[in-house]
């Protein structure tokens, strides 16, 4: 009966909905999992751009000598740099066109930084939807296949003259692991998703507070009359 009732076993006799179910599952997690190594290295290398940009910006450089470098480095730049450098275009191409006006020239950067961050937090969030839907529906498919084996298996059953539990575990076993599958995808998905979301809520912070500490230099440096002094 312990050979009978291993999960190998139990995987191979199941119904074929049921088969399907696990196969649907373990394809879900396989996903899952790869998602979650996928973002958990972006997060890692948002952090260390977000970190290295950050004390270039406070170390005296000049906001012209960091557009440069920003608008060289596009490609590899991270979140906080390309919103420092859509901030500084729009400033810079409002100032070509003889625009004096200090509120104009705080708000174009202001507006040009707040787009630049809405798409940076898109791409950072993206596959979070995923990895929620994991957690959220895997258990009731799982349960699906698991409801579906015991009416399989009570069908079976419905047969024989004698029933007992040697006759009634298999059915029910086999119909058990799709839960037990289900649970395997949306545990670790859960857990990753408020780990991410958490992480995210970090980096978002961190952005609007450049967001805001880079409009006040601005701001100071258009009161100086100095809009590429350095950094202070």
């Amino acid at each position: 009966m312990n050979s009978n009732l291993s999960i190998l076993n139990l995987v191979l006799h199941a119904s074929v909905v049921v088969q399907a179910v696990m196969a649907l599952l373990l394809a879900v997690s396989v996903a899952s999992w790869a998602a979650i190594f996928r973002k958990h290295f972006a997060l890692k290398k948002v952090r260390a751009l977000n970190e290295s940009f950050e004390r270039e910006f406070w170390s005296g450089a000049s906001l012209n000598d960091l557009y440069a470098a920003a608008t060289r480095n596009a490609r590899t730049a991270g979140p906080m740099e390309r919103i420092f450098a859509s901030g500084m275009r729009e400033f810079q191409k409002l100032r070509e066109r003889r625009i004096s006006d200090p509120g104009t020239l705080l708000d174009g950067a202001r507006r040009a930084m707040r787009a630049s961050y809405q798409r940076e937090m898109d791409a950072i969030e993206a596959n979070l939807a995923f990895l929620a839907s994991v957690g959220s529906v895997s258990p009731y498919v799982g349960l699906f296949g698991t409801v579906w084996g015991i009416m399989h298996a009570f069908t079976g059953l419905a047969a024989l003259q004698q029933v007992t539990l040697a006759t009634v575990a298999p059915g029910i076993a086999e119909a058990l692991v799709a839960t037990a599958i289900g649970l395997f995808a949306a545990i670790p998905a859960v857990v990753a998703y408020n780990r991410f979301a958490h992480d995210i809520d970090r980096v978002a912070n961190g952005l609007e507070t450049f967001i805001e500490e880079f409009s006040n230099i601005l701001q100071r440096s258009l009161g100086a009359s100095a809009p590429a002094a350095s950094v202070h």
